[in-house]
């Protein structure tokens, strides 16, 4: 037996004549405060030691004999307690002590709390991390913390009523792939903002930011909390998680999630959120019924503060469901278009693409049909759609290929482009350029909207934005006029003009001018028609002059000159998008890709 280190003998636990298994302990040292099991490398008899007690020992330095035992020796039972592959003990003091701690910051430890939340038809945030997150993948941060106060509350109150000081945060999968996960836990004082659950929420934002990882923030609760008097601060207006929050917008996906209420600094963090997923039941504001009240505005229910309906139509909610059920499944879908290609999916009917615009010209119809056609079955997921209802726009799948989908909505304006539709596609570049997620933009409008009303709306810059996102994109843009593609609005559809484009194309119903082709007759042909007689006559000279401006601006006649790339077969597009999506690239990110707020 042979000292491996230089150390002070500190006990035999054997004694010479005694027989050890392989794995027994022979010896303690100890080193630098530490004790070091000397074990017995195989089966053997103790022969003569040569330290004591209290002796020092250097490295190397023969400590005792241990022979070897003969074929016809007893052989010593294992002593499993010394056995390296000996399960651990389940008794052990220290691994109790810790189960039993962790055991109160899961639901089952508080179910008065857990039942009075079911009783309002809403989950737990572990609940809801449970469905988000594949099975068993959910890693917990900062799980023992409990509220900062001590000096107004005893420990044991505070362990059993204020776990994970109010919120859950951790990495899970979603999808197979790796996400940040925060959920304030309205079961605990409200789900409000304590200092030890912003300290947690930096330390998940500096590992989402560092590893370039997705984020999902359940957002409901109360906003700050006042009651935390172990930490010395007067405002706490030095806090960092809000600028933390924010450094995230452009780099990775954030995602906000909120059912019931979510006012103030809860909501503030909702807001820097790329998409918003809320349930009908939910209310959002940036101050609750206290503040308001405080601020000399009035009494008012939570209910009566930012409700769903107002939030959706306003453009606060990018999507409105019924549940947390729903609101769960919203956000794995939503996470899926970042998360790369899929290796299979499910084509819909192609030539049903042939139908979607009506042979009559003047006839309207819903754009939504022609994204259903192009997207894989069961990819769409519509975002806004409360708000600019001008312009659609979604995520989806081409080919099993994410993408953002944009289209022209004829059954409002007739797809003429307003301030609120204008800000809407903006933003939604923008998102999809954050990304990288190629482009589809599906064309039939008569341009931007005019007149003295609109003109009220600060249209001139907000129709601009879309000229300036387009021109900042760093992903391919594909293009497929449906019907009316004219003037500034369908540039603005197509990145600034159609050569701007990866590829723009149009279907047979396309056709095309500088403006609208009953208002170019009217303005461009004013002399000749002011000659002829009002009535039947000048009707007849007009409908011959505009069938004149269809012919020049027909689809055909545009891709003869050059103005468009090609006409397609509807039934095609899909394939002809597959094409352009594998030919074009992403390129690298330069700089800071912001997404606005709104």
């Amino acid at each position: 037996m042979h000292s491996p280190l230089q150390a002070q003998l500190v006990q035999w636990l054997v004694a010479p004549g005694a027989t050890v298994a392989a794995g027994d302990v022979l010896v303690i040292l100890e080193a630098m405060k530490m004790e070091h099991e000397i074990r017995a490398n195989q089966p053997g008899r103790v022969g003569e030691l040569y330290f004591q007690a209290g002796e020092a020992v250097g490295e190397g330095e023969v400590l005792g004999v241990l022979a070897p035992l003969t074929e016809d020796a007893p052989r010593p039972e294992a002593f499993a307690a010394h056995t390296p592959s000996a399960p651990f003990s389940k008794d052990r003091a220290d691994l109790q002590k810790l189960q039993e701690r962790l055991a109160f910051t899961q639901d089952a430890a508080r179910p008065e709390a857990v039942a009075k939340r079911h009783a309002l038809g809403l989950r737990t945030a572990r609940e809801n991390i449970a469905d988000l997150c594949d099975p068993d993948s959910f890693v917990e941060y900062g799980a023992l913390a409990v509220a900062a106060q001590s000096r107004r509350r005893s420990a044991d109150d505070l362990m059993r009523n204020t776990p994970a000081d109010g919120m859950v945060t951790g990495i899970g999968c979603v999808n197979g792939q790796r996400v940040v996960v925060m959920a304030y836990d309205f079961t605990v004082l409200a789900g409000t903002q304590g200092m030890r659950n912003h300290q947690k929420t930096d330390r998940m934002l500096g590992v989402a930011l560092q590893n370039h990882l997705p984020v999902v923030l359940f957002a409901e609760g109360g906003g700050g909390r006042p009651g935390d008097v172990d930490v010395a601060i007067v405002a706490g207006l030095n806090l960092a998680t809000f600028a933390s929050f924010a450094r995230l917008n452009g780099r990775v996906p954030v995602l906000g999630v909120v059912a019931g209420r979510c006012f103030a600094g809860n909501a503030a963090l909702l807001g820097c959120c790329d998409v918003i997923i809320a349930t009908q039941g939910s209310n959002i504001g940036m101050g609750g019924p206290a503040m308001v009240e405080g601020g000399g505005l009035g009494v008012f229910k939570p209910e009566q503060i930012g409700p769903s309906d107002v939030q959706h139509n306003n453009g606060v909610i990018d999507v409105l469901v019924d549940n947390e059920a729903q609101a769960v499944a919203a956000a794995r879908h939503y996470l899926s278009f970042f998360q790369g290609v899929t290796s299979s999916w499910q084509t819909p009917p192609a030539e049903a693409l042939r139908h979607v615009v009506p042979e009559n010209r003047l006839r309207v119809y819903d754009t939504r049909a022609a994204m259903q056609g192009i997207a894989d079955e069961g990819s769409l997921l519509m975002l806004r759609t409360g708000f600019g209802v001008g312009i659609h726009t979604a995520l989806a799948r081409v080919a099993g290929r994410p993408v953002g989908l944009m289209a022209n909505n004829p059954l409002h304006l007739g797809g003429a482009i307003d301030a609120v539709a204008a800000d809407k596609a903006a933003r939604f570049m923008q998102l999809c350029n954050a990304h990288g997620l190629p482009m589809v933009s599906l064309v039939d409008t008569p341009g931007f909207m005019v007149g003295p009303d609109t003109e009220a709306t600060a249209q001139v810059r907000h129709v601009s934005r879309l000229f300036v996102a387009a021109a900042h994109l760093r992903v391919p843009l594909l293009s497929v006029v449906l019907r009316k593609g004219y003037g500034l609005g369908a540039m603005a559809m197509t990145g600034g003009g159609f050569h701007e484009t990866l590829a723009t194309v149009a279907w047979p119903t396309g056709e095309f001018g500088g403006m609208g082709l009953e208002g170019a007759v009217r303005l461009g042909y004013r002399k000749e028609l002011e000659a002829v007689p009002e009535g039947p006559e000048r009707q007849a000279l007009f409908e011959q002059l505009l069938a004149q401006q269809y012919d020049n601006g027909s689809a055909i006649n545009m891709a003869a000159t050059l103005e468009i790339d090609a006409v397609i077969d509807p039934a095609t597009t899909r394939d002809w998008l597959v094409s352009g999506l594998q030919a074009g690239r992403v390129r690298p990110v330069d700089g800071t890709l912001a997404i606005d707020t709104w």
